[in-house]
């Protein structure tokens, strides 16, 4: 009698095991853009769990998700997924290479889990931005052709092929090239070129222009006291 106890109690565990198994093995993924305006379809639940409309609506379809937010949401009656609130990139993942939120779709009676991965693409909404407006580099006379100045370097909060890509240099100057680096810590970095010989009683200040370029518009940094 023990005996028979435990063995039924082993194919009970094992028949709960099967279920949770069968709730979380199905798995979809979506893409959408952040800020996209609310409403804005994301997929068809119904269509790609092969879940008729009726029984999605009879099982009671939600939607869950470990956010505060309510992103996304569904129609019952269409089974499609949609923007519940725009979303920002950024603010969810910061600068990670990829972003996704994950949630889950849950049928009742009984009850089946799918989970959902929504990757949330990034936008070129984010101007690069240098520390400072004006950045003063103080360089003797005496300094060679050919030798290097660190410049500053702009932040961009995009990622990929919206963030900073290049940099470039006011061209009406014959005494300063750049030199652009990429695949450094700061990804792309810049260096200011001594070209030409200095003279300090000729023009004591060289202003020049630094352009940081990114997937979007160029950012202008004003570079004085050369």
């Amino acid at each position: 009698m023990v005996v028979r106890g435990r063995e039924e109690t082993v194919w009970i565990l094992c028949g709960l095991f099967l279920c949770l198994f069968k709730c979380c093995a199905a798995q979809l993924s979506y893409s959408i853009s952040e800020h996209v305006d609310k409403g804005t379809f994301v997929g068809n639940i119904s269509k790609d769990l092969s879940v008729n409309l009726q029984e999605l609506e009879s099982r009671g379809l939600r939607i869950i998700s470990g956010h505060n937010m309510r992103y996304f949401d569904v129609n019952l009656k269409s089974g499609v997924l949609f923007v519940n609130q725009s979303m920002d990139r950024e603010e969810l993942c910061g600068q990670s290479a990829k972003c996704v939120l994950n949630v889950e779709a849950i049928l009742n009676y009984p009850m089946h889990l799918h989970r959902i991965e929504v990757n949330i693409l990034d936008k070129n909404d984010n101007a690069p931005s240098f520390l400072d407006n004006v950045y003063i580099i103080n360089i003797t006379e005496l300094a060679y052709s050919g030798e290097k100045f660190p410049l500053p370097v702009a932040n961009d909060a995009d990622v990929g092929v919206n963030a900073i890509k290049s940099y470039k240099l006011s061209q009406n100057n014959e005494h300063f090239s750049l030199d652009v680096q990429s695949g450094g810590e700061h990804g792309v970095s810049a260096e200011l070129v001594l070209q030409k010989a200095l003279d300090r009683e000729k023009q004591p200040v060289i202003q020049l222009t630094l352009t940081a370029i990114d997937g979007g518009s160029p950012l202008d940094l004003a570079l004085s006291g050369l």
